[in-house]
């Protein structure tokens, strides 16, 4: 009888290697299709006190993002308190930190909150808008998705274009209202919708996100209740992952040729080179990013990740697939985003400059655009939706 074969320490170390490449593709793989319901509230708040002039003031650590001009949101009390934060109105070097401007508590005891979420939802609900808008749902798969449906305030007779917002992943569709005021001064209406998994919505079947694969069916059902509705023209909007979506959804609707425009805010025009750079800036080796995307797109890895179905990433790679833009398109990107590099949105305009506008802003952080450069944001958007063709 023949003793076990034994490995030697170079045949163990590259068996162990291989190990650790799959555990961290795996762990990879899920982070990015399984949806979050918490996050870390990883900005201190020193502290909280009333200016002389009677307005409500905040402290916080300087840092590229605080520091930012504009309007931002900060969540607090693991999600159950919200304030909009404003203008930076001091700032003290030698300490590190700086005073806003808080503009409106949503809810929640900000005196009592420690440490916050910065982020762009300047509006939390959709009557800070001031703007007439009523509760709908939409029939999606798996039951009654919600949304708001706001009502154009300029004068004249209602319009019947409409405008589709979709949020991006792991928000709310309170991050897409930023987009509603300058549609509605328009005289266009909108809907804000909501998509599976992102707890408001029913969740998909195998409550996973697919990276816009299979979501866009959400906004083809808004389009169908828009078209329902009276909608003859219709303008998505998407922000990041709703930027998918509403590409998806232009290329596949049932009623694609009432698509006449997109404005995608910071959109992902490439999940593989999008999740690679995620990786690398987290410190994650390339080799293990791109077989967590191995994993995602195939169907043996769908043990690892929940899926019931692969994701097709070339389906989703639009900067690949860019002759078969038929929409014209707008794009809103900050050129500081780490988290969706702007340098694929430039390809993607580079390739199709018949369709494609780019607008580059000057603003950190992802998604930020409109919170950093508000006037910028609504006259690029405003310019491109009257250059629409009117029929």
């Amino acid at each position: 009888m023949k003793a076990p074969k034994v490995l030697g320490p170079l045949a163990l170390a590259a068996v162990c290697a291989s190990f650790i490449t799959f555990l961290g593709a795996a762990y990879f793989a899920r982070r990015v299709v399984v949806p979050s319901t918490t996050r870390r509230e990883d900005l201190p708040i020193r502290q909280v006190f009333p200016g002389e002039d009677g307005s409500l003031r905040i402290e916080l650590p300087a840092t590229l993002l605080t520091r930012a001009p504009g309007r931002y949101s900060l969540w607090f009390d693991n999600g159950k308190g919200h304030a909009c934060i404003g203008a930076v109105i001091a700032e003290d070097a030698s300490g590190g930190t700086l005073t806003r401007l808080v503009e409106r508590v949503d809810y929640g005891d900000i005196h009592a909150a420690t440490a916050g979420i910065w982020s762009g939802y300047a509006y939390s609900k959709p009557e800070q808008l001031g703007l007439p808008f009523e509760n709908v749902e939409i029939q999606v798969d798996g039951g009654m998705a919600p949304a708001w449906k706001f009502a154009p305030t300029a004068a004249g007779p209602v319009s019947s274009t409409w405008a589709i917002h979709a949020h991006g992943m792991g928000g709310k569709r309170a991050g897409a209202l930023r987009g509603v005021p300058v549609v509605s001064r328009l005289g266009i209406i909108s809907l804000v919708v909501s998509f599976r998994n992102d707890g408001e919505a029913p969740p998909s079947n195998d409550s996973r996100y697919s990276l816009g694969q299979n979501e866009w069916l959400d906004v083809e059902a808004a389009i169908n209740y828009a078209v329902d509705h009276g909608a003859e023209r219709l303008v998505l909007f998407g922000w990041s992952l709703g930027g998918s979506m509403a590409l998806r959804a232009a290329n596949l609707s049932a009623h694609s040729d009432r698509i006449v425009g997109l404005v995608l805010a910071a959109p992902v025009l490439d999940w593989a080179e999008t999740l690679t750079s995620n990786g690398s800036a987290s410190g994650l080796p390339k080799a293990i990013a791109r077989a967590g995307l191995s994993l995602l797109g195939s169907n043996a890895g769908r043990w690892v990740t929940g899926l019931k179905q692969s994701i097709d990433l070339y389906a989703l790679d639009w900067v690949t697939r860019a002759a078969e833009l038929k929409t014209p398109t707008l794009i809103l990107h900050g050129v500081e985003d780490k988290s969706t590099p702007v340098e694929v949105s430039e390809r993607f305009a580079e390739l199709r400059p018949d369709l494609v506008q780019l607008v580059r802003f000057d603003v950190p952080g992802h998604s930020l655009e409109w919170n950093g450069a508000t006037e910028k944001w609504e006259s690029s958007v405003a310019r491109f939706l009257t250059s629409l063709p009117a029929d």
